[in-house]
């Protein structure tokens, strides 16, 4: 049993029993013949076939012209060779270098959050010697006058201790997360000249991973990793200074343990957590991508019955994931202990090394409580020093992940002495050009040579897999020609910037991307600055105006994620409108009219050759419909041009042109 679903009548022809649709109601039933003879909604489809070859009635609108696409100007700062230069001395330092340079214009805010670091441990540490000496010297009942420093001393670091704490962590996060969001910003700016083709490889949730969970787990580097060793640092120096004026020993064990609580812990705890943090970042990306794999696709999984071999997929890599958390979570709990371990040994030794100075008479015994605490307040500088050597495997790798894709080069790249495209007409020549996909061994493109001169109309058809695609993507500078040139105006395509090329091309694809937004966002994408007459213009020519005065907020319309709360035709027609709202020269079609039924197809070409009655158009399809319009057809098959010239012509010799014709119009035979 086949249900087939099809606007293509050559596909339902044959079928034993045809269903018509119209506007959601079923207005016809039959098989093709008794369709015919009904001479409805049916035999008026089966017309517009047979009439796809003959000239269409034009429409009279216009839309009028529209800026130069010179006025769109995207900064492309870097391109030059001193950049490239730059950027393969980048790729050769290591990691956490890289990620330091990050702070360049920063350093003012991670001394002050330093200083303020500093600023809080000192005030912890005076708040316990203070307390310890007004505890211990108002045991021995002197007069109250002799301690009033001491009380103004604890009222004055209880007060500036959490007032310097706060400002530390003010400061420290305030860095962190503007240094994050430029990150954000930096890396999307990296991905756009990766585009399409250095891209390919990754997955969507993988990307997303990158931009969102790589770099957010970036801030344990710079909160954790950047400024408390130098806050630990500067406070290790001063409290070993302040143990040496008691004694030298006193000092020298103060420093041992701060070293093993602020370097050995570390180091210990950095090496247990090293391959599990590396295993984290990787793990998390691939949950996610698979998250987004399967979010995306839930519709054909029910339909396939798959559910539950996903769920079970999804579940074994969040198990994973799980494991991994509880392993560094378990690393984490054993560095915890340790430091409260070494921290409280530390005070214990200070304690039993000042009891005998005390009996000796060479410390005051107020001072062996002081020094017993304030011991223990020090210790605070290096308390954060273990979680930060735990979180730098997984920092690390995260953005070793960011620099695997930011290093990738660009397969196109602008020349560093670029000249501005004029405005006006411009004449595109294609010689001698081959591409060959990296790895594939043979060219998918070769010798391609044609001529799109002002006002003439070109179209690229063949079959399937011939390379049609692959052409849009030379001519836009996503990818770059292996042998031959693309010319403009006479001058390489090299010697203006990619964005100024592609401002040259009014772009209509069959797979548009549109974005959870409204109809009129997605619209302006082309033009910022399009008026209101001209976006009204753009709708009506492509055919959607009914549609949207019916829909009850307008072109405020939100139509969903890659705008699947509209149909395939829907898109298509948006599409189109896109295109009409862009201005420039060149319209460049990459199967306009994919996605819609025989009467509309004819309606909207009728309407693009009105408007493009003297613009230049290189139409790319596999639908012959409407090419007794072009001025030349080039028939590609394997990547070679193998015919080329007026339909006429091409249906006169009977080569691979008139077999494809026939097969696409073979339902007029039966008819």
């Amino acid at each position: 049993t086949v249900i087939t679903i099809a606007h293509r009548l050559n596909t339902v022809f044959d079928a034993d029993r045809i269903y018509v649709l119209e506007q959601g109601r079923l207005v016809e039933m039959g098989s093709h013949g008794d369709l015919l003879k009904q001479q409805g909604v049916y035999a008026h489809m089966v017309a517009a076939v047979g009439e796809a070859g003959l000239t269409g009635t034009e429409a009279t609108s216009e839309i009028p012209d529209l800026p130069a696409a010179s006025e769109q100007i995207i900064d492309d700062a870097g391109s030059d060779e001193a950049g490239s230069l730059e950027r393969h001395t980048l790729r050769q330092l290591p990691v956490v270098l890289r990620l330091l340079r990050f702070l360049h214009g920063s350093w003012g805010w991670v001394l002050l959050s330093v200083l303020l670091g500093v600023a809080t441990v000192g005030s912890n540490v005076g708040l316990m010697g203070t307390s310890a000496f007004l505890i211990s010297a108002a045991a021995l009942h002197p007069e109250l006058g002799t301690l009033q420093v001491a009380i103004v001393g604890v009222r004055f670091f209880g007060i500036s201790r959490g007032v310097f704490r706060y400002a530390e962590r003010l400061s420290s996060h305030d860095v962190t997360f503007r240094l994050l969001a430029r990150l954000r910003t930096w890396f999307y700016q990296a991905l756009e000249p990766l585009a399409p083709a250095r891209l390919l490889g990754y997955r969507l949730g993988d990307l997303l991973s990158r931009i969102v969970s790589d770099i957010e787990k970036l801030e344990a580097f710079y909160v954790r990793a950047v400024a408390p060793p130098l806050v630990a640092l500067v406070v290790a120096l001063g409290m070993t200074l302040f143990f040496g004026r008691y004694d030298g020993r006193l000092a020298w064990v103060y420093l041992a343990f701060t070293l093993a609580l602020g370097a050995g812990l570390p180091w210990l705890a950095w090496r247990l957590s090293r391959g599990p943090g590396k295993r984290l970042v990787s793990q998390r990306a691939l949950l996610q991508a698979h998250s987004v794999d399967s979010i995306q696709g839930v519709a054909d999984i029910l339909a396939y019955g798959s559910g539950r071999d996903m769920l079970k997929a999804l579940a074994k890599d969040g198990n994973a994931s799980g494991r991994i958390q509880r392993k560094l979570a378990s690393i984490a709990g054993m560095s915890s202990g340790l430091t409260l371990l070494l921290m409280n040994m530390g005070m214990l030794v200070t304690l039993g090394l000042a009891i005998p100075l005390v009996g000796a008479g060479k410390l005051p015994g107020v001072l062996l409580a002081v020094l017993t605490l304030t011991a223990l307040a020090g210790f605070e500088a290096v308390m954060p020093l273990p979680l930060a050597a735990q979180t730098l495997s997984s920092s690390l790798q995260a953005a070793h992940r960011l620099f695997e894709v930011v290093d990738a080069e660009p397969e196109v790249r602008d020349a560093p002495d670029t000249i501005p495209i004029p405005a006006g007409e411009h004449t595109l020549e294609v010689s001698g050009m081959t591409y060959e996909y990296p790895g594939d061994g043979q060219p998918t493109l070769e010798d391609i040579s044609f001529s799109l001169l002002p006002g003439r109309r070109v179209a690229i058809v063949g079959p399937s897999g011939a390379g049609k695609s692959t052409l849009v993507n030379l001519l836009l500078r996503f990818r770059e020609p292996t042998a031959g040139q693309i010319l403009l105006d006479g001058r390489d395509l090299h010697a203006f910037a990619q964005d100024d090329v592609r401002c040259l091309f009014k772009v209509l694809s069959q797979r548009t991307y549109f974005f959870n937004d409204s109809i009129r966002y997605n619209l302006m994408l082309a033009r910022p600055t399009v008026s209101e007459a001209d976006l009204y213009n753009a709708v009506e020519q492509a055919r959607l105006g009914p549609f949207v005065a019916a829909l009850p907020n307008g072109l405020e319309t939100i139509i969903g994620e890659r705008g699947l709360r509209l149909s395939a035709g829907e898109r298509q027609r948006l599409g189109v409108a896109r295109a009409l709202v862009k201005g420039a020269p060149i319209y460049l079609l990459d199967e306009p009219t994919a996605n819609l039924d025989p009467l509309t197809e004819r309606a909207m070409l009728d309407t693009l050759f009105s408007l493009m009655a003297d613009r230049s158009m290189l139409l790319i399809t596999h639908r012959l419909v409407r090419l007794e319009h072009m001025d030349e057809i080039l028939v590609l098959d394997r990547g070679r041009i193998v015919e080329r010239g007026t339909q006429a012509t091409l249906l006169a010799a009977g080569g691979l042109y008139r077999r494809l014709y026939d097969l696409q119009n073979r339902i007029l035979s039966e008819t």
